[in-house]
């Protein structure tokens, strides 16, 4: 690698993380009251925490804790979600479809566990089932909130629901999809395009249904 593109790739590091303390903090001083509204509201909705936290696989294969607003009654069961998943609460299937559920990883972002724009982690079950090649290069770089896998998926649970099985069309067919995407991703990606990804994320939250999914077909 010459010593302009080294240079080029660390200012492009140092503001992506910039830009990750910024969004964060902006987003924290924003939107804390109404987070804590949601708290509330998820803990009088339902027995339980406010908050949801599960062990997922970092930058290098660190575990950390990442944290989400509680949507199921138990975190028990399956450990993917399908569209009609009885253990989703009330007000958790409108957190799911607003994706507002994911808003406390912002605190996981100014810890440094994650990035505003990322692979989204997976547990570490399913990180051992990644090829060694795409693993290393996917965990090579912080986690995110979004990315362009994210997109395409944004009703991941609902694709699921349509699959005969809904675990082993995602640990055989869904994941591998994933996993070969997020590394294109990565290996391309860049501050500007991290930029875009961002205002893709606000626009398809906003305008759901709008744009069609094109993931490999769940099993007839």
């Amino acid at each position: 690698m010459s010593l302009r593109r080294s240079l080029a790739r660390s200012a492009d590091a140092l503001a992506k993380r910039a830009l990750d303390i910024a969004g964060a903090g902006a987003g924290l001083c924003l939107l804390g009251l109404p987070m804590a509204v949601i708290g509330v509201l998820v803990r009088l909705d339902s027995p339980g925490p406010a908050l949801f936290k599960q062990e997922r696989c970092g930058r290098h294969n660190r575990r950390f804790l990442v944290l989400k607003f509680r949507t199921m009654h138990t975190s028990e069961g399956a450990k993917v979600t399908v569209g009609n998943d009885t253990r989703i609460t009330r007000l958790g299937g409108f957190l799911r479809r607003t994706k507002l559920d994911e808003l406390p990883q912002l605190l996981n972002i100014l810890k440094g566990d994650m990035s505003l724009v990322g692979p989204r982690p997976e547990v570490p079950d399913y990180v051992a089932l990644y090829a060694p090649e795409l693993r290393d290069v996917v965990l090579g770089v912080r986690p995110g909130i979004t990315d362009p896998v994210s997109l395409v998926l944004i009703d991941e649970s609902e694709l699921l629901a349509k699959a005969k099985d809904p675990a082993a069309y995602y640990r055989d067919v869904l994941l591998l999809w994933k996993v070969s995407r997020q590394a294109e991703y990565v290996r391309t990606r860049t501050f500007c395009g991290d930029l875009g990804v961002i205002l893709r994320t606000i626009w398809k939250v906003v305008h759901r249904g709008e744009e069609a999914a094109i993931p490999p077909p769940p099993e007839a």
